[in-house]
């Protein structure tokens, strides 16, 4: 049994397949999809997907990405739909949060205080409803960090980690997950190879970020959560582990980070 803890099956690049997309998934092991938003926009689309698949769950956030074009009031929609959502046993998450400070235009002052800003009004909403998060952390690691430490999220996921082993460990004594995928599959990405080797198995769950971040075998294409069983072998080949169990540890930490799934799965 796979989880996929991170996938953007709502994406426009599935349109039309999200539905076969998750059956082949669950076909080959693929037993949790989590689809997270991204905008006010589609909160409707990830609920009916993850509710149409036997095999998807949802999270509701804002993407640092989205944030210029969002407005003060969507923090209140975000708070009345996580209300209206508690209820909702394939509800899992807050997310997809963070901050992104690779794109140039989001480095702007105002844009990065904006940023800021709306990242941790979305921790304040995942405090007050005592619900994990899912992380974005584009080179951004630091401030992240300095937020979580100033607004008790209960845990959650740093989704695609790629930082330090010191920052990985912060987050860890944090009561984090780091999430790895697609990237780890690549020869050349040594020090997220490293990490996935090294750290605690405790600590380490999959994902896809289907349909972006395609593994090495599938470079330039759409990625696809019927990858995440092949992602999971390299990573039993990386600690020198068996498939099966790392399928068996890496879904006992998803549980642990997102703990509405033990209810479902």
């Amino acid at each position: 049994m796979w989880i996929d803890t991170h996938c953007h099956l709502d994406a426009g690049e599935f349109a039309g397949e999200a539905g076969e997309i998750a059956s082949r998934a669950a076909r080959q092991g693929v037993s949790c999809i989590v689809i997270p938003a991204v905008e006010c926009g589609n909160f409707r689309a990830v609920r009916d997907l993850a509710h149409s698949g036997g095999n998807c769950v949802y999270a509701l956030g804002i993407h640092p990405l989205y944030v210029p074009q969002a407005e003060e009031e969507d923090l209140d929609i975000l708070r009345a739909a996580v209300q209206s959502a508690v209820s909702d046993p394939r509800f899992v998450a807050i997310g997809e949060i963070g901050l992104d400070f690779f794109v140039p235009e989001l480095c702007e002052t105002s844009l990065r205080k904006k940023q800021e800003h709306f990242y941790g009004e979305q921790l304040k909403i995942a405090r007050d409803f005592d619900l994990p998060v899912l992380l974005h952390v584009r080179r951004s690691q630091d401030v992240i960090l300095k937020y979580l430490r100033r607004i008790a999220a209960p845990g959650g996921i740093a989704h695609a980690f790629n930082g330090s082993f010191q920052q990985a460990e912060e987050f860890i004594h944090l009561g984090f997950k780091l999430g790895f995928g697609g990237a780890m599959t690549f020869s050349r990405a040594l020090q997220i190879r490293r990490l996935a080797t090294e750290l605690a198995q405790e600590a380490l769950v999959l994902e896809t970020d289907a349909p972006d971040i395609p593994p090495a075998w599938m470079r330039d294409q759409r990625n696809s959560p019927e990858q995440l069983p092949r992602i999971g072998q390299e990573l039993a080949t990386l600690r020198g582990m068996p498939a099966e169990l790392v399928a068996q540890l890496t879904s006992a930490n998803a549980r642990s980070a997102l703990p509405r799934l033990a209810q479902l799965i």
